[in-house]
């Protein structure tokens, strides 16, 4: 059985795929509220800091550099309204250590955003030996959100971060870590971003209102760090003088309209009594069937954004996943059933 009923796309909305993220915000009021937003520096990221704390929010933006960082927020929000601090998915003490201190505060967390996340990387592992997609992507966003959860206020919304690429993969439970069969990069990043979705659906089932999100293609973020000129020409994100192509409504977005959808997902009274779905284009995706793309092309593939794939809604699986993190990572949520 699969969630497919909830995912009914709102047919009465004013926005779309062109959107900002400043125009899905405009009108909300954020004063008093605190948010998270993981990868909050940089890309999309960096443009959902902007715009909640131009409505009013205070930022937290949890960083592995915090002085490049700084750099990088300069100018963003003012004196005060963004505070930086020191954040390693992949290292469990790191997480542990800056939710101790955010809890430490005594604030409420109202919205978090898990933005940050590696993708299309070569086979490596951490130290715990989780394939690098799968623990950063994934273990280290859920340990987080476990980690702050007695902070999340009622009303809270967490807004995951996955991408169309989830078509490319189910999570393969019997392998996860790929130790038995032949690596892929786009299958890594795949797995783990269906992980980010299945998240989400269970994390709503258990109370705390959640959503995953696909931001589009934005090659002014991390695309260019995984794909070559040539790839990019090949999948028309850029055009033979190497400038990024912009047609939202083909999936190619500017950093404005690729923040647009985590934005719209954490604060839209749109959403209100709304959760455990995955949206794009400022909207609930339809579900889509399963793509059967080939990941094997090394950033070549063209992954369709019609959808959200049935493996990535599939609740059995969200329990399953669940309950697998939680061993992995040795934490358990104070969730609210």
């Amino acid at each position: 059985m699969t969630a497919l009923r909830d995912q009914e796309p709102i047919q009465d909305t004013p926005f779309d795929a062109a959107s900002t993220a400043e125009q899905v915000a405009a009108g909300v009021d954020l004063t008093g509220k605190v948010a998270v937003v993981t990868g909050g520096h940089s890309g999309i990221g960096r443009e959902t800091t902007r715009v909640l704390r131009a409505r009013g929010a205070h930022v937290v933006v949890p960083v592995r550099d915090p002085a490049k960082a700084a750099g990088m927020l300069d100018g963003v929000g003012g004196v005060g309204g963004v505070e930086i601090d020191r954040l390693d998915l992949v290292d469990p003490e790191s997480v542990d250590a800056f939710a101790d201190r955010f809890l430490a505060s005594g604030r409420p967390l109202d919205i978090l955003v898990t933005s940050a996340g590696i993708m299309g990387v070569p086979l490596t592992r951490d130290a715990r030996g989780h394939e690098s997609h799968f623990a950063t992507n994934h273990l280290g966003h859920f340990r987080l959100t476990a980690r702050l959860s007695p902070a999340l206020a009622r009303g809270a919304r967490v807004v995951s971060v996955s991408a169309a690429a989830h078509r490319l993969s189910p999570v393969v439970f019997d392998d996860i870590d790929f130790e038995r069969r032949e690596y892929q990069p786009m299958l890594g990043y795949g797995q783990s971003k269906t992980a980010n979705i299945l998240f989400a659906l269970e994390l709503n089932r258990r109370g705390i209102q959640a959503f995953s999100v696909h931001p589009g293609s934005i090659v002014d973020t991390n695309l260019s760090a995984w794909a070559t000129p040539e790839a990019l020409r090949a999948m028309k994100l850029v055009d033979d003088d190497g400038k990024p192509v912009i047609d939202p409504y083909a999936g190619k977005k500017n950093v404005q309209q690729g923040a647009s959808t985590s934005v719209w997902c954490a604060v839209s009274p749109q959403l209100d009594g709304v959760g455990g779905v995955y949206c794009l284009d400022n909207n609930i995706a339809p579900v889509a069937g399963e793509s059967g793309h080939d990941a094997s092309s090394h950033g070549t593939t063209e992954v369709p954004t019609a959808g959200v794939s049935p493996h990535a809604i599939d609740p059995a699986a969200a329990v399953r996943l669940w309950e697998l993190s939680e061993r992995l990572t040795g934490v358990a949520f104070l969730t609210r059933h």
